[in-house]
């Protein structure tokens, strides 16, 4: 694996921590995912459980599309991979799923965060359930987001080659 994170500072004001904590955390789940065949993203990791890393690229692509464009931006488009029809379906469809497109819409989406993000104040407010959400709040979201599912991608990781690391 070629790992060119670049490790966030370990000083700086808030929004350049922030900032930098979640790119490390996107480019954390590339890594994992790196080098390996199609049918490796798809291998579920154990019953009952329905992960992948398919499925964990194909759900943090729908939440960076719910939390930026929807929640902060204000956007009303339609959720990812059928999600409207069943919320597991970014997890449950991945047998099928074009991995391509799933890497795809995956940066296009971190694409449109970074750009809605770069925007708006830290204490900019979108809506979520009829509430108040501060852009501050949905960046340390995003990032123990991306925390728990790499966590979980690690372990499918070293299930799939035995490859380990942060």
């Amino acid at each position: 694996m070629t790992d060119t994170r670049v490790p966030p500072p370990l000083t700086g004001d808030e929004l350049t921590v922030l900032n930098n904590w979640l790119e490390w955390h996107r480019a954390t789940l590339a890594v994992k995912c790196e080098g390996l065949s199609d049918d490796q993203l798809r291998l579920r990791s154990a019953e009952p459980s329905i992960m992948s890393l398919l499925g964990l690229v194909r759900h943090m692509a729908h939440v960076e599309r719910s939390w930026f464009r929807v929640v902060l931006n204000g956007e009303d488009i339609p959720k990812l991979w059928g999600k409207e029809l069943d919320n597991d379906n970014d997890f449950k469809q991945v047998d099928s799923a074009k991995v391509q497109e799933a890497f795809d819409v995956w940066q296009e989406e971190i694409e449109h965060a970074r750009r809605i993000s770069s925007a708006k104040p830290l204490d900019a407010v979108g809506e979520r359930h009829g509430g108040e959400c501060s852009h501050r709040w949905i960046l340390v979201h995003m990032i123990e987001e991306y925390a728990r599912h790499n966590g979980h991608a690690d372990l499918l990781r070293e299930r799939i080659d035995g490859v380990t690391g942060e």
